[in-house]
């Protein structure tokens, strides 16, 4: 997903960000940090075994290509990845944390240095912490709705196991999502153990996307009274643009590119219109009401040197005039004379 872009009142472009004019400025010393949302996490309390992962997104805000080198972790408690190592202008990557709920229990806390080698160098430190309970598990470790279409509603049964004290009660399960409905049953109750049947119901309304959420499971516990358990899936997109950010590379002044847009429906739709307001852009939009259609895009370098950040929108005949959008970058410079 390409994520909030800046567009300007008057010419519809996005604000780009040159590391070329910071390099001598304060803001040098953290180019890198400013492409992160956020730099902390606290997973709180976890079941052991419980599926406990956090992704740090990050998206290029600058004009050079930005590439991460590698990532490494303070505590083996905590395994880092990079979701996409190369991230040219205004595409999006993740450092997922996952916290080791198998292997370790108790408070643990982390920190995660990310390494980019270019287009300079620099290091973001990322603090995760948790703490990972042994008397309590669930099964399966997280709820995952996998892939679903826009508008569906499905549900997942999880088996909450508390082993130790037998008086040990569930009060509440609180959702941190409204598109989330949660079903209790009475416990089974045995010596040293008891156990809860949940069942959880994803609404229509769920939006379109990533879905990262959590439950809260609130007991009579006094010294824990809560505990975290993670909700995960993807409601894939009613209709979707291929590539998301399209790299037009470096256009001579009077020369064109031209390049394929794809776009994708969950059912046939009619592409109704482009929007984009940079005559220097055309499009030929195909005819017919199709699941699949190629949009050919060509543009056209202008007389003068610049930079290009442009979003393109599509409009469909879908209920509402569904869009998508996609965003285009390059640079038009003077032929070699």
């Amino acid at each position: 997903m390409i994520g909030s872009l800046v567009r300007s009142s008057l010419t519809g472009c996005i604000a780009l960000l040159s590391l070329m004019s910071l390099a001598s400025s304060a803001n040098a010393q953290n180019w890198a940090e400013k492409m992160f949302t956020e730099t902390n996490h606290d997973f709180r309390v976890v079941g052991r075994g419980t599926k406990a992962e956090y992704k740090f997104e990050f998206r290029n805000l600058y004009e050079e290509t930005v590439h991460v080198q590698g990532v490494r972790s303070s505590c083996g408690c905590t395994t880092p990845t990079v979701s996409d190592d190369t991230l040219e202008t205004h595409e999006t990557s993740s450092i997922v944390a996952t916290l080791n709920t198998s292997t370790f229990i108790g408070q643990k806390a982390a920190t995660v240095t990310v390494v980019f080698d270019q287009p300079y160098y620099a290091e973001v430190q990322l603090k995760v912490s948790g703490f990972i309970r042994t008397d309590v598990t669930f099964d399966p470790p997280e709820v995952d709705f996998g892939q679903c279409k826009n508008g569906e509603v499905k549900e997942k049964d999880i088996t909450i196991t508390h082993r130790g004290n037998s008086s040990w009660r569930l009060t509440d399960v609180r959702s941190h999502c409204d598109d989330f409905a949660v079903k209790l049953e009475q416990p089974i109750i045995q010596p040293n153990m008891v156990q809860y049947k949940m069942r959880v119901r994803m609404k229509d309304t769920m939006e379109e996307g990533e879905i990262r959420e959590r439950l809260t499971l609130v007991s009579n516990d006094a010294k824990f009274p809560t505990i975290e358990m993670s909700i995960a899936g993807m409601i894939r997109p009613t209709i979707s643009v291929s590539p998301a950010a399209v790299s037009l590379g470096t256009t001579e002044s009077g020369k064109t590119v031209s390049k394929r847009l794809l776009v994708r429906g969950e059912e046939a739709f009619e592409i109704k219109e482009v929007r984009c307001p940079d005559d220097r852009f055309q499009f030929e939009i195909p005819e017919g009401k199709k699941k699949l259609h190629f949009v050919e895009m060509k543009f056209t370098g202008g007389d003068e040197p610049a930079r290009v950040a442009q979003r393109i929108e599509i409009v469909t005949d879908l209920p509402g005039n569904k869009t998508a959008e996609c965003v285009a970058t390059g640079t038009v410079k003077q032929p070699a004379r």
